[in-house]
């Protein structure tokens, strides 16, 4: 269960924590201790840890010119 912590919603965790599993994986450091030594793992609990922070991006729908 996801804390009320500023994320939107589990998907949003998944996300985020995603990408910074990807970054561990391509070799940037740990920022703290973790039980875990796998990249998903260490990436979640940075996360919920306050330690990664991220924003999501709304995109903005383009609407057609008038003519």
């Amino acid at each position: 269960m996801v804390p009320n912590d500023g994320l939107q919603n589990k998907y949003s965790l998944v996300k985020g924590a995603a990408r910074r599993a990807r970054q561990l994986h391509s070799g940037m450091p740990q920022l703290g201790v973790s039980k875990s030594l796998k990249a998903c793992r260490v990436a979640e609990d940075e996360v919920r840890s306050g330690k990664v922070t991220y924003s999501l991006v709304t995109q903005k729908v383009a609407r057609p010119l008038d003519s």
